[in-house]
């Protein structure tokens, strides 16, 4: 079961023995990018730092799992993350026993940077009771078609809002789209290069022993709100969201339906379809 934890970009994953707190798209060392550009913002990580605090103590989770991007280069560690990401790690790890990570696209070289005891895990995700949870920037596993719910983040999902004399705001918000099981199945093997014998279903039974559940998919916000996002609902150059506004392999395909996907603010606030929310960007003259 998970529960998003309003009004905060967390979830918490709980099962009959454990609790999980949830979060993902740290990106620590973003203000590095924005000094580069002339731009200077104070290091935001204490105030990460202080929710995560408040979050445990408040949920008193047993485990820490973190959906990826931790910081904010992609392939390297600039020097400040070399200070920043060590230190907060060590004074998390004396809030919460068990930190995991499950490695996005921004962790390249992150291992030196964690103090010992810190788990990464692979891209293809982990399952936690019955939900599934991956970062997003790759195919998931076709083990984690077992669970009914899957969870990602890596979109930084945002919604754009125009009033009538055209200024805009964006919010952060939760996406929840509905999932055809067996297409994914057929994707997610073809994807893994097993070859498909007789159906997706059967095939999927002989190698991973799993029948397909899945029936939903939660897209996260991200836990740095400073961070921004591409408005899922806005288009541009004519293409709709489904082909220019999505990220991640997975949300392309046919059997994620996105254009009914449900939105919601942080706070739980139902806004709406993301094609009925599309009509909220559009700045009408």
């Amino acid at each position: 079961m998970i529960i998003p934890l309003t009004p905060h970009p967390a979830a918490l994953v709980k099962t009959e023995k454990t609790r999980t707190l949830v979060v993902v798209d740290l990106h620590i060392g973003w203000e590095i990018a924005l000094s580069e550009r002339g731009i200077h913002v104070p290091t935001q990580t204490p105030k990460l730092m202080q929710k995560l605090k408040t979050l445990i103590k408040n949920y008193k989770p047993e485990r820490l799992l973190i959906l990826g991007d931790v910081k904010h280069t992609v392939a390297k560690a600039e020097i400040s993350e070399w200070h920043d990401i060590p230190d907060f790690f060590n004074e998390l790890k004396t809030h919460i026993e068990e930190i995991q990570i499950i490695r996005g696209n921004h962790d390249g070289n992150l291992e030196p940077l964690l103090p010992e005891g810190i788990k990464i895990l692979q891209s293809s995700g982990i399952i936690i009771g019955e939900v599934g949870l991956f970062h997003g920037h790759r195919w998931p596993s076709p083990n984690l078609l077992k669970c009914k719910t899957l969870v990602m983040g890596h979109v930084h999902p945002v919604i754009a809002f125009r009033d009538p004399a055209g200024f805009r705001i964006t919010r952060q918000v939760w996406v929840k789209a509905k999932c055809d099981k067996n297409q994914l199945a057929e994707i997610l093997l073809q994807k893994h290069k097993i070859k498909i014998e007789k159906n997706p279903q059967k095939t999927l039974l002989k190698h991973y022993k799993i029948n397909p559940k899945t029936s939903q998919l939660f897209i996260m916000p991200s836990f740095n709100e400073f961070l921004g996002g591409k408005p899922l609902n806005e288009k541009s150059g004519g293409k709709t969201a489904k082909t220019d506004k999505v990220v991640g392999p997975i949300l392309r395909t046919e059997a994620v339906d996105m254009k009914n996907a449900e939105v919601y603010l942080l706070d739980g606030t139902f806004l709406g379809s993301l094609s009925q929310l599309e009509i909220l960007a559009e700045h009408k003259t």
